[in-house]
């Protein structure tokens, strides 16, 4: 997850705003700081912590130029954000408007991101996963890829889109997925 001193340096130690954050999933001393680059068609960047033990939950990033959204939360309180939005009737995914954030797992992603849009550049829009194969695995899928002339990171992104339609058509579930991981972890 992002530090704080990471997102300071981000936002250039710029705050224009700061404020307590209104939901309770993140406890009683959750505090939002907001830098805004005071432009409508410009940016802005958002960071949800801890006033007392300096966690952060949450760190978003504002595109407004591209009318673009994303947002990185805290593993540890996901459950407990995506609880307190059901229970509230709110869509916690929607950013403004029309626009949905899209959700990264990977810092240096959010990073690379924010860094683009602060410097008004175009940036890679796809989303980083996080991926973790043995040592035996990697060397594997590295074979199969050379034999079908292309890069690994290629060969990666072909087997998720491949998952995705798989579990769109409803021939993989979140239940196959996780009877896989627990007999993987048998195996270890």
């Amino acid at each position: 997850m992002i530090t704080m001193k990471e997102w300071m340096e981000l936002v250039g130690y710029r705050i224009t705003e700061g404020s307590d954050y209104g939901w309770q999933c993140y406890g009683h001393d959750a505090y939002q700081l907001d830098s805004w680059n005071g432009d409508h068609d410009g940016h802005s960047f958002t960071i949800l912590f801890d006033t007392k033990t300096q966690v952060v939950y949450e760190v978003q990033a504002h595109d407004y130029l591209h009318q673009r959204a994303y947002r990185m939360v805290n593993e540890d309180f996901r459950k407990k954000m995506k609880k307190e939005a059901k229970r509230r009737g709110g869509d916690k995914n929607m950013a403004w408007d029309d626009v949905d954030y899209v959700d990264l797992d990977v810092d240096d992603d959010f990073i690379q991101k924010c860094l683009a849009i602060a410097a008004g550049e175009d940036y890679d829009t796809r989303v980083s996963m996080p991926v973790n194969f043995t040592d035996e695995e990697l060397l594997t899928y590295m074979k199969m890829a050379h034999e079908r002339d292309m890069t690994f990171n290629e060969f990666v992104e072909d087997a998720l889109r491949q998952a995705i339609k798989e579990v769109e058509a409803g021939r993989l579930t979140k239940e196959d997925a996780h009877k896989w991981l627990e007999e993987q972890e048998e195996i270890k």
